[in-house]
Order: C-alpha cells, then sequence, then structure tokens
C-alpha cells in the first residue's frame, strides 16, 4: 500500500505489531509426550498440535456443546494461538523470522450435535489476522473431535513460511585454478 509520500508502507513485523496490541507471549509449553514442538525443514515451520495452556495448566476444559459456549472456545483458541507463537519465537530466536501463516488446523472436542466449529476457529483466526494483517491471508481447516488429550477443548496446528537466518553464513564458489 503506497505511503502518502508515493512510497511503498512498510509493514511492521509480527513482533512490532505484537507490541502494537499490548500482546505480551506466554511461555511456551512443554510437549506432553515424545516429540518437539516445532521442527522446520527448508523454508516451512510445523508447529505440533498447540494447547492453550497457561501457567502449564488448561484454564478452559470441557467440549463445545456440552459444558462450553462458542465464545469460550474461540478464547482456548485465542491462548493455543498465542503458545504456537511463543513456540515459533523460541524455535526461530525472533518472530521477524516469520514471513507468512500459510495453515491453520484448529481440532475442537465437540459432541456430535455442534456445528460452529468455524467460529471457534475464528478464536486462532482473528489473534493472526492481528498480527500478520489480512493481506497475507491463510488456509484454515476446523474439525470437531470427540475426545482429546488432558480435557483440552481445543489444538491449535500452525504452518509458517520462514526467512532464512540472518546470520547465515553465505557459500561462495571459489576456485583456486586460475583461468587463462
Amino acid at each position: 500500500m503506497p505511503a502518502p509520500n508515493g512510497k511503498q508502507k512498510v509493514v511492521n513485523g509480527p513482533s512490532s505489531r505484537l507490541k502494537e496490541l499490548g500482546i505480551v507471549l506466554p511461555t511456551p509449553p512443554m510437549p506432553l509426550g515424545a516429540y518437539v514442538e516445532t521442527s522446520d525443514t527448508g523454508n516451512l515451520l510445523f508447529l505440533s498440535g498447540i494447547l492453550p495452556v497457561v501457567n502449564g495448566k488448561l484454564p478452559i476444559t470441557g467440549r463445545l456443546g456440552e459444558n462450553l459456549s462458542v465464545k469460550e472456545g474461540q478464547e482456548a483458541a485465542r491462548i493455543a494461538s498465542l503458545n504456537a507463537l511463543a513456540a515459533a519465537k523460541q524455535h526461530l530466536g525472533s518472530l521477524d523470522r516469520l514471513k507468512k501463516l500459510v495453515k491453520v488446523t484448529v481440532l475442537i472436542a465437540t459432541t456430535e450435535q455442534f456445528v460452529e466449529h468455524a467460529a471457534v476457529a475464528n478464536g486462532a483466526s482473528d489473534l493472526f489476522v492481528q498480527i500478520f494483517g489480512p493481506q497475507l491471508g491463510h488456509v484454515r481447516l476446523a474439525y470437531g473431535v470427540q475426545s482429546m488429550p488432558i480435557g483440552t477443548p481445543v489444538i491449535v496446528d500452525v504452518l509458517f513460511e520462514i526467512k532464512p537466518p540472518v546470520n547465515r553464513p553465505s557459500y561462495k564458489k571459489t576456485s583456486k585454478i586460475k583461468r587463462k
């Protein structure tokens, strides 16, 4: 988007945007089993299913359509998304290495009759749009399951495109053979 002076407007990175929004990331959650929370390959960062834990505990437990409202489900999805960002920051060293949010999958503990999965998943998507902006967009999948680990109502699974590290050494092909 052009600025008033005709130059390209600089979009703030995720770290600056979090500060602007007054959001402080929590301590990244610990895995519940024999796996790691984050793994990168090439220009992709994969996050394991992230739970909405706060200080090592679930503040919201249960199933949507049984004992939880859509609003509580949205809050759980938001908390899990903040935890995902915290895990990404811990893995990468800086959220500013995040280039794009590619995909968000939201698993929701529900009853058979519950049908507002998209509304619950908006708790995650709305937060990510605040941070990354609507212009980058992301694909999303939200679905209900009968039960989840430790009674969590929501699990958020995230895929990011990442930038290479700034301090990555550059390798130039050099030849010690002199050509004529």
